[in-house]
């Protein structure tokens, strides 16, 4: 089974933005630094997971879900909001990061024990663009703590121009998935996509 289109596009851009800067990016399966610590991802993220859920062995999906439901159950009992709205997008800034600083060492529900994931060809947007050193214009930092070195050379107008349009057709996407399916909201944290709605109720 395939990656859906917009997801496909999204590692392809990675790649053409990988090669533009020699290769350097340190971000490659393998590599899980990013993949410990709570954040959130959307709707369309977890339509894809669920979708690469469904493609995996039984004892692989079930040992991915119950990680995911035993995250879940200290959610909830951190914040007992989550028992009625798994969704995030209302939550105070502050108080979301209070939620990301608090579970940083969690690994993701989908990481296996030799550091891959165990859902790499539908793993969500965020994972496949993180990476690519932040430009704001003037500077251009590391997006991690593992690139210790950021290349001296900038991503073309081009390619930031690709990147702003993928985001462009990611926010239609969400928002015709969040009406279609009359979800409450189109943010959630990680776990929540893993499971099914019932058991993240």
């Amino acid at each position: 089974m395939c990656p859906a289109p917009l997801f496909e596009k999204t590692a392809r851009w990675f790649h053409r933005a990988n090669a533009s800067l020699l290769g350097n990016l340190p971000c490659t399966q393998g590599c899980a630094h990013c993949c410990i610590g709570l954040f959130s991802v959307t709707i369309l993220d977890r339509q894809e997971l669920q979708r690469g859920l469904r493609t995996l062995p039984d004892e692989q999906r079930k040992r991915i879900e119950r990680i995911a439901a035993e995250q879940i159950t200290v959610l909830t009992a951190a914040a007992p909001s989550l028992n009625t709205n798994r969704f995030i997008d209302q939550w105070p800034e502050d108080m979301n990061e209070q939620f990301i600083e608090r579970f940083d060492a969690w690994p993701c529900p989908a990481l296996e024990q030799d550091g891959r994931c165990g859902l790499y060809e539908f793993r969500p947007l965020v994972c496949r663009s993180m990476g690519v050193p932040p430009d704001d214009g003037d500077s251009v930092s590391g997006a991690c703590a593992v690139q210790t070195a950021v290349p001296l050379i900038r991503l073309s107008k081009a390619i930031r121009e690709e990147e702003n349009h993928l985001a462009g057709i990611e926010a239609e996407a969400i928002e015709a998935l969040r009406l279609h399916a009359g979800a409450e909201g189109e943010e959630l944290f990680l776990p929540y996509a893993f499971v099914s709605d019932t058991e993240a109720r």
